[in-house]
């Protein structure tokens, strides 16, 4: 796919750019397209299920499992976002996407991807809530806050992404039209500028990597105080019960900033295209896969509401206990 005849419109600037996405054989591109549109329709099916999980269910309208119905209605828009775009470039031999298109694919990818770390940290503050002050926990964390903190998430998300995307607006693309991604990210992106710009890199940068870093350190900080209370707990067992309420959340946030940091912030991550293409993959399809199966495998109310709506009962499955 070359990008020497860039196409370009009246102005002289590129109107579409060319993502090169997997350039492999086109059987292990088939392959390929198989693969990703099992887990997109499985990651789909998971998510909706937790949705409904707590939509259906009287006992899971309580705010823990309010937040992780709309963290999971954010796993579906966020894997939406580029998932089916990548899947049609795979099959299709143009693999192009319009200018317009790009953007708005970037501003909606990242926009969610931020979102999600301020819904982590916001799950990780019901659960300080939970174990740190189970006492003042109906009277603080009330729906009316719920709400408020959801409608945080969102906006939060979309409006801290609007600066880079305004100052990407304004960057000239006139020459090379050719993506060496599967989605339209900042670095390759900036790179086929026709014109310097350190300065909206620095900024870009600058603005990602404060929403990466704000919500981690939140989060560290929140189950430091979270670990603090469990350790002094008299009782093993309760020590036991907060630990798993922890536990699937801290997997899915060990999940999400791990490939996040493994790519926008070890050094020289970027340089390399397939490792690029990789971990980005894994944080833009593998991580909300992985979620809703973390979250229904280890909560024990999710896992008997699920088996409601299945028709799935314990008195199904045989008993293999030894006597």
């Amino acid at each position: 796919y070359s990008s020497a005849r860039p196409t370009t419109n009246i102005s002289g600037f590129v109107s579409e750019f060319i993502l090169l996405g997997f350039p492999c054989d086109r059987d292990i591109q088939i392959l390929l397209f198989v693969l990703f549109s099992f887990i997109y329709l499985l990651t789909l099916m998971g998510n909706a299920s937790v949705i409904y999980a707590v939509w259906s269910s009287q006992k899971l309208h309580t705010p823990m499992y309010i937040l992780l119905a709309n963290f999971s209605f954010l796993e579906i828009c966020y894997v939406s976002s580029d998932v089916p775009k990548m899947l049609t470039n795979i099959i299709s031999q143009t693999k192009s996407i319009s200018y317009t298109g790009c953007l708005l694919q970037f501003y909606f990818f990242f926009s969610m991807c931020a979102a999600e770390g301020l819904f982590l940290s916001v799950m990780s503050f019901d659960r300080f809530l939970a174990i740190c002050r189970p006492l003042h926990y109906p009277t603080v964390m009330t729906y009316r806050l719920c709400a408020r903190l959801m409608v945080f998430c969102w906006a939060g998300g979309f409006l801290w992404l609007l600066t880079p995307l305004t100052l990407i607006s304004q960057v000239p693309f006139c020459g090379p039209n050719t993506i060496d991604h599967f989605l339209c990210d900042l670095a390759p992106l900036l790179a086929l500028s026709c014109a310097p710009v350190p300065g909206i890199t620095l900024i870009c940068g600058i603005i990602s990597s404060l929403i990466i870093f704000l919500t981690f350190l939140y989060i560290l900080g929140t189950y430091f105080c979270v670990l603090s209370v469990v350790l002094q707990m008299p009782s093993g067992s309760g020590r036991h019960k907060a630990f798993s309420t922890c536990a699937s959340h801290l997997a899915v946030v060990s999940l999400f900033y791990g490939s996040v940091m493994v790519m926008y912030v070890s050094p020289g991550s970027g340089d390399y295209p397939g490792i690029q293409k990789f971990v980005t993959l894994f944080y833009a399809l593998a991580t909300p896969f992985f979620n809703p199966l973390i979250y229904n495998f280890r909560n024990k109310d999710m896992k008997e509401e699920l088996r409601k709506i299945l028709n799935v009962y314990y008195c199904y499955v045989p008993d293999i206990s030894v006597p």
